[in-house]
């Protein structure tokens, strides 16, 4: 293939952006966090309720949860990305992952009773993560649903040979360039040369796996990474770093932009976009946020992580019925726990109490999610259909 020198990335990148939105309606809803929030508040008769002023993720779907490895090496299935993140409404996360996860029911056939009954036990995971009260120590009283069970498995098997092979192709000490992988411009060679030499980021790589805090760092090969949906355009490289003697570790750098999802007013976050998502990190997922670094690139913010062998995505494009309302459980009690650990008794104890308010006798979802919901299926459907008309018309899908 033609591999694109970097003046020449940014069409590239769109038409491919265009092509992984255009696969399912389920793509389409993972690509699209901004139109989210402008057909959220556009729907006749909006009216969420507003819960306590907390980190959430911002753009909380389904491909957003997965095993993540903490410092100390333990896994477990949390919120994995912070792109949106901000001090806002929980309420927007309930119904992003609920929109999530009905559109992943449409794409598998499932019918309108199951979506109905996934969007029940999502509420009643995410209320019984908030009523244990604790950190989500409760989550191991919570069934793994099976499809879970078999990625956490694969998660803590995984090796960093695993891990290379998947993300870079081969463990020799080089990115190889081709679909995924671009050539830098000598200006991000130089930054990211740079950014190495830093103390924060020396620190970031030499805290995890007790490597010794005087070994050597060094990058042996860096490359401008084409990977995501709605993050296809802005700045993101894998970073291959030399540990020590013989010891490796893959870093991945990413753009920081204002977020699309609406804060708070009168609320105190990071003004540095890069601040702003490490902090959201490490309120609602510390196994995450506690190996992130927020750094200036290029003029650009930046934040910074190294992949660990165990870090997954819950790729999930097809649900069966028995494991559908299982799955919707668990992760509404991961989301949960992730809004719980900020909220003191008081706070948790009202919003538990507004969840509640306002049922209707034949359903145990809130009406605001599942009118939100039922009208944002029907925005997203037409709204894919188009933007599929108009990628076929554009001749970008070869």
């Amino acid at each position: 293939m033609n591999i694109p020198v970097p003046d020449a990335r940014q069409p590239l990148l769109t038409a491919r952006r265009n092509q992984k939105m255009a696969r399912s309606p389920h793509a389409y809803v993972r690509g699209n966090t901004a139109q989210y929030y402008e057909w959220l508040h556009s729907l006749r008769g909006h009216n969420l309720p507003h819960g306590p002023a907390i980190w959430i993720c911002g753009d909380c779907h389904l491909g957003n949860l997965g095993p993540l490895a903490a410092a100390d090496g333990r896994v477990e299935v949390q919120i994995r990305d912070f792109d949106q993140t901000i001090i806002g409404n929980p309420a927007h996360d309930l119904v992003r992952l609920g929109l999530s996860l009905a559109a992943v029911a449409r794409g598998s056939r499932l019918p309108g009773a199951i979506t109905a009954g996934m969007l029940e036990h999502l509420v009643a995971g995410y209320e019984q993560a908030l009523e244990a009260g604790h950190d989500g120590q409760s989550r191991v009283r919570m069934q793994k649903p099976e499809v879970v069970k078999v990625v956490l498995r694969s998660a803590v098997k995984r090796s960093w040979k695993e891990l290379a092979r998947e993300r870079i192709v081969d463990t020799r000490p080089n990115i190889p360039l081709g679909k995924n992988f671009w050539p830098l411009s000598k200006a991000e060679k130089k930054s990211i040369a740079t950014m190495f030499e830093s103390k924060e980021v020396i620190s970031l790589i030499t805290r995890l796996k007790s490597r010794d805090e005087d070994a050597k760092i060094e990058v042996a090969d860096a490359a401008y990474w084409v990977k995501g949906c709605s993050s296809l355009g802005r700045l993101r490289y894998a970073v291959l770093v030399n540990v020590g003697d013989d010891d490796y570790c893959l870093i991945d750098i990413k753009e920081a932009t204002i977020a699309a999802a609406p804060r708070y007013a009168h609320v105190s976050m990071p003004r540095d976009n890069a601040r702003r998502v490490v902090e959201g990190a490490r309120h609602m997922s510390p196994a995450l946020g506690e190996r992130m670094a927020a750094q200036r690139f290029l003029a650009h913010g930046v934040f910074i992580r190294e992949l660990l062998p165990q870090d997954l995505k819950l790729e999930i494009e097809e649900l069966g019925v028995e494991q559908a309302t299982h799955m919707a459980r668990y992760l509404g009690h991961a989301v949960g726990c992730a809004h719980a650990r900020q909220m003191d008794d008081p706070s948790r104890k009202s919003w538990l109490r507004e969840l509640k308010l306002n049922r209707p006798k034949t359903l145990a979802t809130p009406a605001w999610l599942w009118n939100s919901v039922v009208q944002l299926i029907a925005s997203h459907e037409g709204g894919y259909l188009e933007h599929c008309r108009k990628y076929a018309l554009s001749g970008d899908n070869t």
